[in-house]
């Protein structure tokens, strides 16, 4: 499929969603926004995609909202419908497709692209990256879903401090408060996302996807709900052909060959 602002590349299990504005930093308009919703409403669609990347083109990664985009039509312009039928549908997007989500910060990661970071399952930043929630500059709140994401990650104290003080978080501080999982060299970044990526699409992809169902419906769940919930989808995971495959190959003492169903 072709698209005018992102690069859309399958390969081995891989969907690779390059944001490609690079002239931008990868700000978001409202086209990106619309073709990057559609990237994984089709990855979730294509039964071959068991892991996809997002990624960007250049030296960033996003810089968020494209504000010259959003100053040429200032008059006719409501941020909060922007947000609901733009940013949120992204997010949503990302956050029910039920395959893992890599991001792979190359670089700068500011505002709206720190929500569309977040929303993804693992994160993997290059050594150069860095995080910075510019909205109070402009006399906004966090959004893209930043506000939900952040506290969870890194926790309260430190998700209000980067969204008050608008303070850059470099990709090492970003790894020790736990919002990033690796951080990678610039020679070997690339190496390290494609090990990640061929890993999870290599692995039982229908576990991965009920394994975040799960995590994410817990977080408004009691204990008791969570457990009952588990227990729904084990019942479908231990159902599943690679459940059976894992475990004959744990006895067999042979690799798996997980399917994905």
């Amino acid at each position: 499929m072709s698209y005018e602002t992102i690069l859309f590349n399958v390969a081995d299990g891989v969907a690779t969603i390059t944001l490609n504005r690079p002239d931008t930093l990868n700000a978001f308009n409202d086209v990106m926004i619309r073709e990057t919703t559609d990237a994984f409403k089709q990855a979730g669609r294509n039964r071959d995609i068991r892991c996809v990347v997002i990624t960007g083109a250049g030296r960033g990664f996003s810089s968020g909202q494209d504000l010259a985009d959003v100053q040429s039509r200032r008059d006719n312009f409501s941020i909060g419908e922007h947000l609901r039928h733009g940013y949120h549908r992204l997010i949503k997007a990302m956050v029910r497709l039920e395959k893992p989500v890599i991001a792979a910060v190359n670089g700068v990661a500011a505002g709206a692209g720190v929500g569309v970071a977040l929303a993804a399952d693992i994160r993997i930043a290059a050594e150069k990256a860095s995080f910075i929630l510019a909205f109070s500059r402009v006399g906004l709140i966090p959004d893209s879903g930043v506000n939900w994401f952040l506290p969870r990650i890194i926790g309260y104290a430190r998700a209000y401090q980067m969204a008050i003080t608008a303070e850059k978080v470099r990709a090492e501080q970003a790894l020790a408060w736990g919002m990033v999982n690796e951080v990678a060299p610039l020679d070997t970044f690339q190496e390290r996302v494609q090990a990640w990526a061929q890993q999870l699409a290599s692995g039982p992809s229908l576990a991965f996807g009920l394994t975040k169902r799960a995590m994410y419906k817990a977080l408004t769940q009691t204990l008791d709900e969570a457990l009952d919930y588990e227990a729904y989808l084990q019942e479908i995971a231990g159902r599943s052909h690679d459940y059976r495959e894992g475990v004959q190959a744990f006895l067999e003492k042979r690799p798996p060959q997980f399917t994905g169903s």
